[in-house]
């Protein structure tokens, strides 16, 4: 069983509100960390299987009034992490699903600070099981998209159309050659640069991790399903720590559009 570590922060998914819907991991980290710092949508039942060594903050908004701007939150994580505290920042749903997380794990990277994402449930999935609705039955759908009312301020484009690579694309069971994908997208318009990867067993121990452009993808061979292939501009960062991690010298990225789905919740 997990416990969280000394001086590393923890963006940990709370889910969709139920307590049983937490991850055993999240469970586990939140009640041996030392500094919780949570976002108002936690439910207080969640927040209550924090340890009683936590010391346990609300650093959320309710309705668009903030209690602790976002530069502060990012203070407050570098800082407990400093003092060698264990630390999980713990938020509504998924981290990576409209939480933030990009700009949080940009200041803890900028600060020298290890961190692991822990991934929750998201409401959107949790609504769909409310309901009894697969949202992706065969019979009438073959993608979801997901959308958000909140952008940075700096990045709304008044009165004109997102462009389509803003979008973040992930597919499921793609299939055992990306080439037609790639062909359909570069014909569609998106850029032979855009960036993709190829991940097969995901967050298990034989994980692995393939990453390419749109204009080389026909050439990946994937692993051993399950395999998920992400495309888009949201990748761009992490491909580029890839290649320098694995000292590949490769030419730059070009910048991604002017619009961004980075939000301001």
């Amino acid at each position: 069983m997990s416990v969280a570590e000394k001086g590393k922060v923890y963006l940990v998914g709370a889910g969709p509100g139920d307590p049983e819907l937490l991850t055993l991991k999240a469970a586990a980290l939140l009640r041996s960390a030392d500094l919780v710092l949570h976002d108002d949508l936690v439910p207080a039942q969640v927040i209550a299987m924090a340890g009683g060594q936590a010391l346990v903050v609300s650093v959320g908004k309710r309705c668009g009034v903030k209690r602790v701007h976002q530069s502060g939150i990012h203070a407050l994580m570098i800082e407990g992490a400093r003092q060698q505290l264990s630390v999980v920042r713990l938020k509504s749903g998924d981290p990576l699903i409209f939480g933030r997380a990009g700009e949080e794990m940009d200041a803890l990277r900028s600060g020298g600070i290890p961190f692991e994402v822990v991934p929750g449930i998201t409401a959107a999935f949790a609504a769909a099981a409310q309901i009894g609705c697969s949202l992706t039955d065969r019979r009438t759908a073959s993608s979801v998209e997901f959308h958000t009312g909140h952008k940075a301020a700096d990045q709304v484009m008044q009165g004109q159309e997102v462009p389509t690579e803003s979008a973040t694309r992930v597919i499921y069971m793609p299939g055992r050659s990306f080439r037609s994908f790639a062909e359909e997208r570069l014909s569609a318009g998106d850029a032979p640069d855009l960036p993709c990867c190829v991940i097969s067993r995901a967050a298990q121990p034989e994980q692995s991790i393939q990453w390419s452009t749109l204009r080389e993808l026909g050439e990946v061979v994937p692993g051993p399903a399950p395999v998920l292939l992400l495309t888009g501009w949201a990748l761009a960062d992490a491909a580029a720590r890839h290649a320098d991690d694995h000292g590949r010298a490769s030419e730059p990225l070009p910048p991604a559009p002017e619009y961004s789905p980075v939000h301001d919740l």
